[in-house]
């Protein structure tokens, strides 16, 4: 049976909570006593949804993860030149933080860049998202739009991590963040990587 949609805002809102909280106090230092206040319903409702904060974390990584693997695979069957599809990749990652910079700063200081369980948890999950990258590379060297002499997976984790890094600057204020500054690092960003990528 399907659940109700009261149960489903629920337990929106206590995931929306969790994001907040997450973001704001890191993922260790959260009891799941402070989820349910930032929520503002009764400590045992969390319970009711989630088993514990760790199962809050996954679901939260697994819901935006799934987004960008989409979205990796929608640009990818777009079309066009193999740098506007990374160029493409590159927008849908940087609007994710423009317009979710809470979330995003979570899944990346207390998932992909944890090297404890959760990044453990979801070694498979965030290799998908490098090989689908990849792939692109790969297929831009085919077309011979991509220089050949540099690995499709090294390529793509630098790609992967240049907007990392990006993000990073972002969530701790050593660059400046405004609408401008997002479009800029787009472009800067392709260039940087994709010219490096251009054959000899």
């Amino acid at each position: 049976m399907a659940a109700s949609k009261a149960a489903v805002d629920k337990r929106r809102q206590i995931l929306d909570a969790a994001i907040r909280v997450f973001a704001r106090q890191g993922f260790h230092a959260t009891r799941v006593s402070d989820i349910a206040d930032e929520a503002g319903v009764a400590y045992g409702l969390v319970y009711h949804y989630f088993r514990s904060k760790d199962e809050v974390l996954n679901e939260l990584f697994t819901e935006r993860w799934s987004l960008l693997l989409a979205a990796i695979e929608e640009a990818d069957q777009a079309g066009g030149s193999h740098r506007a599809r990374l160029a493409a990749v590159a927008s849908f990652i940087i609007d994710s933080y423009r317009h979710d910079p809470e979330l995003m700063k979570v899944i990346i200081v207390e998932v992909t860049r944890a090297a404890n369980s959760f990044g453990q948890t979801h070694l498979a999950e965030i290799r998908r998202a490098y090989e689908s990258i990849a792939k692109i590379v790969a297929d831009g060297q085919e077309a011979g739009e991509f220089r050949g002499d540099v690995e499709p997976l090294f390529a793509s984790m630098s790609f992967y991590g240049a907007i990392e890094q990006l993000l990073s600057g972002w969530i701790f204020d050593v660059i400046p963040a405004s609408d401008a500054g997002f479009e800029d690092a787009k472009d800067l960003l392709v260039t940087t990587i994709c010219d490096g990528l251009e054959p000899r």
